[in-house]
């Protein structure tokens, strides 16, 4: 059976996941995560992506970008994934894939969901038990986003532009959105949404996604179709 095409708009946010094959090690040394990221930051000018957040962890990464053209992120993953991965097989004398097959992903609706991916992104190392505050991982966006650490990457979207009238205001206002975890209910919904391949949003926003590109951006019903 053929996998399902993503969804893919352009001007539309996206969160995606990427993962080592076997869930094994992509990251070695601090010089891997600044080469993935120098990449990243290359490949999302050429192909049009503008990147709001990210974490690489060990085994996985996550971003939540905007693509000017609707196979922005597809062509940046691709060669993302091939520049990367020839720079780990030639540093590390190996060969062979390092990433487990497509990454995942679904389209974020903005005024719901967006910031709320921002926070499920940078608390990964968090609920992974990594550190106690997601300002003392290295490999994120939250010290650009909260604290105005200084990044050629990140292009900040339009709902944490909202957080405030000027850089201090809207940094003070997203460390306050980090005070608490995220509601569980949100993390499953990101997490259903991304590995399902739909529209992360309300019934209006899935809908509208399903009218623009004439198909199913929400979940299925489980079991066997009615005869």
């Amino acid at each position: 059976m053929p996998r399902r095409a993503r969804l893919r708009l352009a001007g539309v946010p996206l969160h995606l996941i990427q993962r080592g094959n076997n869930r094994c090690a992509c990251f070695f040394t601090a010089d891997d995560y600044a080469r993935y990221l120098r990449d990243l930051g290359d490949l999302a000018l050429q192909f049009g992506c503008r990147v709001h957040a990210y974490v690489l962890m060990t085994n996985h990464v996550h971003l939540l970008l905007t693509p000017d053209a609707a196979d922005g992120v597809s062509l940046l993953m691709k060669h993302l994934g091939q520049r990367y991965v020839q720079h780990i097989n030639r540093t590390y004398r190996r060969s062979g894939t390092l990433w487990e097959g497509r990454f995942k992903s679904c389209l974020a609706q903005s005024e719901a969901y967006v910031l709320a991916c921002y926070r499920y992104i940078e608390l990964n190392p968090v609920r992974a038990g990594m550190v106690t505050h997601p300002r003392e991982y290295r490999w994120s966006t939250y010290r650009a986003n909260a604290e105005g650490q200084a990044s050629a990457l990140i292009v900040a979207h339009d709902e944490y532009r909202r957080l405030g009238d000027c850089a201090s205001a809207r940094q003070r206002a997203y460390r306050v959105l980090f005070e608490g975890l995220l509601d569980p209910a949100v993390v499953t919904a990101i997490r259903d949404a991304t590995n399902g391949n739909v529209a992360l949003g309300n019934t209006r926003f899935q809908l509208e996604i399903e009218a623009a590109l004439g198909r199913r951006a929400h979940r299925g019903k489980v079991g066997r179709p009615r005869l």
